[in-house]
């Protein structure tokens, strides 16, 4: 079992601090949680607690972008994009602040918190603002490569992290490139096309459906916005259609990106396994994936309608 990508978010931001003094982190009280702690220990005089105030938090942060620093601003995902919304808009979108929202404990594996806490719809908010690029790493490796790469990108990203661990899925040899999808595993049967922790379950539906006789393709799209029109179409016109898959509301993340694409270039048929426009609850993060059928066998049943 790996890492937690909020624990490699931590451990990728240390080694950002040590080679790049342009570094700084902001926290809104949470620095334990969303691993920003490290960071705070090693440098702390570039490490800023803005308190339970997340607008101030956002609005820091663009101060300190607007003066030539690096800011990641870290909390957890239903706080940074739900109560700085109105901040991230006026603040670092519209201006074009060089920020970094890394935003921890996202989606239903939040767990036992409840849908209070459980972030359902942040990547549709993100997705819906101008100059906003938004990420959702599948595993360690490539929570770490992302991290960097936001660094070094000029302009306002929304980095997606769990709680829980993650499956190893790239080895020391993937290189991550942010606007840029991945094909995993080769198919002509179908697509199933997975972001974040559902990565690893389209991973288990394509070897359970090869057994089968069916042959999917799995292909992590871990930028969101912008996405990977090239790597969508190719999969469109090459197999009988396509699952996507998110920890995520069906309702403007992955799905409704991957559709978005394939209606305008290659129409097929899109199936999606995600949140069905309801709020989480409280329960194991295995009970609730079950519960809100985030898992292979969703996956396999869906590919199965398309093949029908």
């Amino acid at each position: 079992m790996g890492k937690a990508t909020r624990e490699s978010y931590g451990m990728a931001l240390v080694e950002l601090g040590r080679e790049n003094e342009r570094i700084v982190v902001l926290d809104a009280d949470l620095s334990k949680s969303t691993k920003t702690n490290g960071f705070k220990s090693e440098f702390k005089d570039r490490f800023f607690n803005s308190g339970i105030a997340e607008q101030n938090l956002m609005g820091m942060s663009a101060g300190f972008a607007n003066v030539g620093n690096i800011p990641f601003a870290s909390t957890f995902a239903v706080f940074a994009t739900g109560r700085a919304f109105e901040i991230i808009r006026n603040s670092i979108c519209y201006p074009k602040m060089n920020v970094k929202i890394a935003a921890t404990h996202a989606g239903i594996t939040v767990g036992e918190d409840g849908g209070t806490h459980q972030s359902i719809e942040d990547i549709a908010l993100m997705n819906s603002l101008p100059n906003m690029t938004v990420i959702v790493p599948a595993d360690h490796r490539e929570a770490m490569a992302a991290t960097k790469a936001a660094a070094e990108f000029d302009g306002a990203v929304y980095l997606r992290f769990g709680r829980c661990n993650t499956e190893d899925i790239f080895d020391e040899n993937y290189k991550f490139q942010i606007g840029k999808g991945v094909q995993i595993r080769e198919g002509n049967d179908v697509a199933i096309i997975a972001t974040g922790m559902m990565v690893q379950r389209a991973i288990e539906a394509s070897n359970t459906l090869k057994d089968q006789g069916i042959n999917a393709r799995v292909i992590n799209i871990s930028t969101i916005k912008p996405i990977d029109r090239e790597l969508i179409i190719k999969a469109a016109k090459e197999t009988k259609g396509i699952v996507t898959a998110e920890e995520h509301s069906i309702i403007g993340g992955l799905g409704a990106m991957v559709s978005a694409v394939v209606c305008d270039e290659c129409p097929t048929i899109v199936k999606m396994v995600g949140i069905k426009d309801v709020f989480g609850e409280s329960g194991t993060p295995n009970e609730l994936m079950i519960k809100y059928k985030l898992t292979s066998e969703a996956i396999i049943e869906e590919v199965k309608k398309i093949l029908k």
